[in-house]
């Protein structure tokens, strides 16, 4: 049975695990004859016979557990340019191709070679080592993460620390190397915006309907920022790469974290700014419109659906009332749409940066003159549900990619990609941080930000 993170993320490629329906049990029963063939212990539970999850345990010292987890699910490829077929898992040009690639069966495939590798090395971690492959985090996890938290949290007894998505990837940054490592994350909260007005035949032209009241929203949404915050994670972040770059280029990162100054700032920095505006503020994105039936009849309702991601300590009601700020006299006026939270996921609080130094450590020591920084993402991943555990996750699933090669213009996008050598060196680097993990004490304090 092999141990190679290629040969594994090639093996997982080509069992199609697009969600919907997802259908990852294939994929689940490949990693548990691939666990069993090594004299790993293994457990399948399921809510969902077709959707099950895997749990795997290697047995080490008396100290805390450490968890490693990941999906195996995938999004749809309709309507993208592929190069090569999206589940051939083909090499080629020192790249495996495929959908999951980096999203994120690559990174299963270095948890699980590193797994491996330590079971036929005879090494024994400092606490035991939990493996999850998971079932449907593409959409929502509810058969996955969220199950297991919430049906069996047993098998978690005792983990603090998780490695998983999304972060440990190599960035440049105003020409320092940068592996960025995932603390906290935005909460997603989906709105609905319902706009009412007068119907009637479209040949009368009648102006300021529904449709009129919700593309003036659109207008306003897309033009105005809501309100500045630098939580703790962000500062954690920002503080950490301004201290690694030099001056002047260390001073617009500062800037950032002054909240007169933090618009202006992005301004100037542009498209490249993109990750830290997310970082900054809470955010809304329309996705949806829906509204009349037949081309010849003015609506009277109109819906418009609304991406919102909610920075770490705030709630919906916080984006809602920061929504109707930004809708001015649309929001509170007689023509005000009615706000509807449909959907909110509570994320993670205050990250715990118990382990963050260690985790750095491996990175720097792997990749010399790289530097490796906390980050919060935009987007959610399963940590969400793992954090009702008390369990801390970083996102870190190491990959020394070339400079060419954008990591986040590779989720969810066609030609996903990922070099040999970078599951290699991810591979090595979690087992690495296994070694390095001591789970008997309280790892090192994060390393001290410097002052803004």
């Amino acid at each position: 049975m092999t141990d190679s993170p290629v040969e594994i993320l090639q093996d997982l490629i080509r069992f199609d695990t697009t969600n919907p329906p997802g259908n990852e049990r294939a994929s689940i029963e490949y990693l548990e004859r691939l666990f069993a063939g090594h004299g790993v212990e293994t457990k399948i539970l399921a809510r969902d016979p077709e959707r099950p999850n895997l749990l795997a345990r290697l047995p080490g010292g008396d100290g805390d557990p450490l968890l490693l987890y990941g999906h195996v699910d995938v999004v749809p490829t309709d309507g993208q340019r592929w190069d090569r077929p999206p589940f051939s898992g083909e090499i080629a040009h020192g790249f495996v191709w495929g959908r999951g690639a980096i999203d994120m069966k690559g990174g299963l495939a270095m948890m699980v070679a590193a797994l491996l590798r330590m079971k036929e090395a005879g090494e024994t971690p400092s606490g035991d080592l939990i493996f999850a492959a998971v079932s449907d985090e593409e959409r929502g996890g509810v058969a996955g993460a969220r199950f297991l938290v919430e049906e069996h949290p047993e098998e978690f007894r005792g983990v603090r620390y998780a490695v998983g998505e999304v972060g440990g990837f190599a960035a440049d940054v105003s020409g320092l190397r940068v592996y960025p490592i995932m603390i906290a994350e935005k909460q997603s909260c989906l709105l609905t915006l319902t706009f009412s007005g007068p119907s009637g035949h479209g040949s009368l032209g009648r102006r300021g309907g529904a449709m009129a009241h919700m593309a003036e929203a659109v207008r306003r949404i897309e033009s105005r920022q809501l309100p500045v915050h630098v939580t703790p994670a962000a500062r954690e972040s920002l503080s950490a790469l301004a201290g690694a770059l030099p001056f002047p280029k260390s001073l617009f990162i500062k800037l950032l974290m002054r909240p007169r100054f933090t618009n202006r700032v992005l301004r100037m920095i542009g498209a490249p700014g993109a990750m830290f505006d997310a970082m900054l503020h809470n955010t809304v994105a329309p996705t949806v419109v829906a509204g009349g039936s037949v081309p010849n009849v003015i609506p009277g309702e109109v819906t418009l659906q609304l991406d919102g991601r909610v920075l770490p300590g705030y709630s919906p009601e916080d984006l809602v009332s920061e929504l109707r700020s930004v809708l001015g006299d649309l929001g509170d006026g007689p023509d005000a749409p009615e706000i509807e939270v449909r959907h909110y996921d509570p994320g993670p609080g205050v990250p715990d940066m118990g382990i963050f130094q260690m985790l750095a450590s491996v990175i720097e020591d792997a990749d010399p003159g790289s530097v490796a920084v906390p980050a919060l993402i935009p987007g959610t991943t399963d940590a969400r549900f793992f954090s009702q555990l008390g369990i801390q996750t970083y996102g870190f699933l190491p990959m020394n990619l070339p400079q060419e090669i954008d990591f986040a213009a590779m989720f969810h996008a066609g030609n996903e990609r990922i070099p040999l050598d970078a599951l290699e060196f991810g591979a090595d680097a979690i087992r690495t941080a296994i070694r390095r993990y001591d789970g008997r004490n309280d790892q090192p304090a994060a390393r001290p930000a410097p002052p803004v």
